[in-house]
């Protein structure tokens, strides 16, 4: 036997030993079961929206391990019909302002919650489903049967959770998942089950028309999470904007959780002394309407509404005075106690709003840390770039405000224009970019480039809040903001706010009514605005390749120290993966909607933008670390939860896109873990 031969076991053992060794010193470390579970039992992650979870086992360390886990598809993207098959029909529609590109399509925007053991969320449909958050299969679905006629954009974004007290566990309709639908329903569901609560209501729904007046069918409905607190579900409704002078009221109602019982409603008008909060059989019309997501503080039994601009928002001439009128409490952040219904305080953000600037976005409660310790606060994140920071029980800004002087000449027959504007002082809370110039006007070659300036020295302009005008107004930001729904994330523990943002610029351009009929006539978007002196157009600031014609980038994603009131950092969110062939990939951050979540280990997990991915940043530096590639655009929110303490901590996101934003559509939804 040779010598070769006789060692040839050791060798191979030895082999085996160091095969091992090299396993353990480089292979992926166990899982780390040390850290919380975590849940996410409200749209915001919490009852007052921070987005942030105390998950750990997801770190900057080895986020780059993270796998799909699994996915899950809810149903309801197939495209509705997008042209109706009546002209007369197409003719109404194009006069209410409704283009034939846009009518009725499905966007899905949810973002799951997690309670009772389950996931629960909703398609763009209404359909509402539980799953079984380790695997992603369906336990139980409900289908509201929407009624989408004069639907425009098809979406939900959430649903919430609610625990009887007085219930017997185990007991039906003990857990509840309430709903708001499109066409204005309120339902109740048991969360074991998915059948409709019999108690609540007439079988389970409430009428939200009841008290509205005049409604036509897909103008007033629901597409957010309603608010639960002190046994009240809390609603506010949605209309179809700039349609016409008298619209729905934009009433706020609570319900007893319970029984469906009408609790108290709020409409948005201005006090008269000894009133007291509105509460009649058919609400005024035409008030603020209150669209966005409520945040709420249970323990002082507080509700916060973001409420949008009156009716009609771009032509504002007959919404009476700033103090007497419509305009009272449009464009603000309204405190109202839970119980009541009644004003507790209330901060407007933009004074007699004429650029659609409504607040869009969920108010944030969290603990702001001052010198004197942490303060009961909210931040309000809004589209013209602004963040105010305010006591929540006061409304007192604890981020000093000035009103500084707002642009008054341009304004057309019949309007006034608020005189100034208010902003927070602090430079960290503003990130709108300085007032355009043709020199930002951005191509990819000197010829694009060129017909940018030419589009934006052909227009009025004087900087922010520049008033809409017969011969068109550039307006940065466009009506969709620099923030929007998906508002901002709270780390507290590091005290830093993370926020995206985006920018991109507009043409906002007033059309006198015997104009308007003409182009109506033959066929010409435009919004109706019926009942005043002029029509509306929008028009984006796009090059003749249809990019944006401002500088990038289009999008970032910045973090706040709330300690220093300082930007830490901001980077580009996005690139051009989906926007362009390739090689015309470009990391230049684009337009974005959606928002962020942080997590306790130092992460920020964000989707939103209109290339296909789920990105993760280090929360201190903004480095990117990690992204993973969806089945279609992510304009939604992710959420993140770990079950048990031997579990794995799932990220989770829809994937449904966004006609709007050119976005692929989708049903899906992602689960993400290491």
């Amino acid at each position: 036997m040779s010598q070769t031969a006789r060692s040839a076991p050791g060798a191979r053992a030895l082999v085996a030993i160091l095969l091992l060794l090299s396993l353990q010193c480089c292979g992926r470390a166990p899982l780390d079961n040390s850290g919380p579970v975590a849940g996410w039992p409200a749209w915001g992650g919490d009852e007052g929206g921070t987005r942030y979870s105390a998950a750990t086992q997801i770190t900057p360390a080895n986020v780059h391990e993270l796998k799909v886990a699994w996915i899950y598809r809810i149903g309801g993207a197939e495209l509705l019909p997008a042209h109706p098959t009546d002209p007369a029909e197409a003719r109404r529609l194009l006069a209410r302002g409704y283009t034939p590109e846009s009518h009725r399509l499905p966007a899905l925007e949810a973002t799951p919650i997690l309670a009772a053991g389950r996931l629960y969320l909703c398609s763009s449909m209404n359909r509402v489903v539980a799953l079984d958050p380790q695997s992603g299969r369906e336990l139980w679905s409900f289908d509201p049967k929407l009624d989408t006629t004069g639907q425009v954009l098809l979406n939900c974004r959430g649903v919430s959770y609610y625990r009887d007290s007085q219930a017997s566990a185990g007991s039906a309709c003990a857990e509840r998942i309430f709903t708001g639908t499109q066409d204005a329903r309120l339902i109740a569901l048991d969360a074991a089950s998915g059948v409709p609560c019999a108690g609540f209501g007439h079988g389970g729904t409430v009428d939200l028309r009841a008290g509205l007046g005049h409604t036509v069918p897909g103008e007033y409905g629901l597409s957010v999470p309603p608010a639960v607190v002190a046994d009240r579900v809390i609603v506010g409704g949605r209309i179809t904007e700039d349609m016409r002078e008298d619209m729905p009221g934009g009433v706020v109602r609570a319900f007893d959780a319970r029984t469906g019982e009408l609790a108290w409603a709020w409409n948005a008008v201005a006090p008269v002394p000894g009133s007291g909060a509105a509460d009649s059989s058919v609400y005024q019309r035409s008030t603020t309407n209150a669209w966005s997501v409520f945040s709420t503080d249970a323990a002082r039994k507080l509700v916060f509404i973001p409420t949008a601009n009156a009716q009609l928002g771009i032509y504002g001439g007959a919404r009476g005075g700033d103090v007497d009128g419509r305009d009272y409490f449009s464009s603000s952040v309204v405190a109202l106690d839970a119980t009541s219904g009644k004003v507790v305080w209330h901060f407007q953000t933009v004074h007699h709003d004429v650029w659609d600037y409504d607040v869009p976005a969920q108010p944030v409660l969290f603990d702001f840390p001052t010198a004197h310790g942490p303060v009961p606060a909210l931040a309000q994140a809004t589209k013209q770039g602004y963040i105010f920071i305010l006591n929540r029980l006061t409304g007192e800004p604890l981020v000093p405000i000035e009103e500084r002087p707002a642009p008054q000449a341009g304004a057309v027959a019949g309007e006034h224009l608020a005189p100034t504007q208010p902003a927070p002082v602090s430079a960290g809370y503003a990130l709108m970019r300085p007032p355009l110039t043709a020199a930002d006007m951005w191509g990819f070659t000197f010829w694009d480039q060129a017909k940018c300036r030419e589009l934006f020295s052909r227009h009025r302009y004087a900087g922010l809040f520049s008033p809409p005008s017969l011969e068109g107004t550039v307006t940065y930001p466009n009506n969709m903001g620099i923030m929007n729904w998906g508002s901002v994330a709270i780390d507290p523990v590091r005290d830093v706010l993370i926020v995206n943002t985006s920018h991109i610029a507009g043409i906002t351009q007033l059309v006198p009514r015997d104009t308007a009929n003409a182009a109506f006539a033959r066929g010409e978007w435009l919004l109706a605005q019926a009942g005043s002196p002029y029509a509306l157009r929008w028009t984006p600031l796009l090059s003749p390749w249809g990019a944006p014609c401002n500088r990038p980038p289009w999008g970032t994603l910045a973090a706040i120290d709330l300690r220093a009131g300082k930007r830490l950092w901001e980077v580009p969110l996005g690139t051009t993966r989906d926007l362009a062939p390739f090689p015309l990939w470009f990391k230049l951050g684009t337009p974005n909607i959606g928002g962020p979540l942080v997590t306790a280990s130092g992460l920020t997990f964000i989707g939103a933008t209109t290339d296909d991915y789920l990105r993760a940043f280090d929360t201190h530096s903004g480095a990117q670390l990690w992204q993973g590639r969806l089945p279609a655009g992510p304009q939604a929110t992710p959420m993140t939860y770990r079950l048990s303490a031997t579990g794995k901590q799932f990220v989770v996101i829809a994937a449904g896109g966004h006609r709007y934003m050119g976005t692929k559509l989708g049903d899906y939804l992602v689960a993400f873990s290491l």
